[in-house]
């Protein structure tokens, strides 16, 4: 029996529908960040690349300690293996820093758009509510006040 509520707290859990449209948040992020990608990689960068004379700008990197090739000795030994260079990637993390801006923009418009159309809809007019009707004093003094008039 334990085992069965357990299994449906989690079912209750996992359906409910902060946990769904978060969800459907995180897919929808996944893809809008690879549409972002693409538009840095594909559209702005290669037009910054041709302005810094066709530099692939995620390659830019400075080499902290040297590549060394492996070293054989007559008889065919390896005497040292062949280490690769160590290098820091300042284009890539450029690269990412691009991105996230573009996205955060992206981001800052959409939620800009959508506080105007919250806005829009906060100052369209309500619909008037009806008079409230009279209390039984108001209905007597309106009288006492008719009669009153006509003398």
């Amino acid at each position: 029996m334990a085992k069965s509520s357990f299994i449906q707290e989690f079912k209750d859990f996992a359906m409910r529908g902060n946990v769904v449209d978060m969800a459907v948040g995180v897919i929808i992020g996944g893809a809008f960040g690879k549409i972002v990608t693409s538009v840095v990689n594909d559209i702005i960068m290669p037009p910054i690349a041709m302005l810094m004379g066709n530099v692939n700008f995620s390659d830019l990197s400075v080499t902290l300690k040297a590549a060394k090739p492996e070293v054989v000795n007559e008889a065919g030994e390896v005497v040292q293996a062949a280490t690769e260079a160590i290098t820091l990637n300042y284009g890539a993390f450029v690269q990412t820093c691009i991105d996230f801006l573009i996205v955060a923009f992206c981001i800052f418009l959409l939620i800009k758009g959508m506080n105007k159309l919250k806005k829009k809809e906060e100052e369209a007019p309500a619909a008037p509510a009806p008079e409230p009707e009279p209390t039984k004093e108001e209905v007597l003094l309106t009288e006492i006040r008719d009669l009153l008039a006509k003398k």
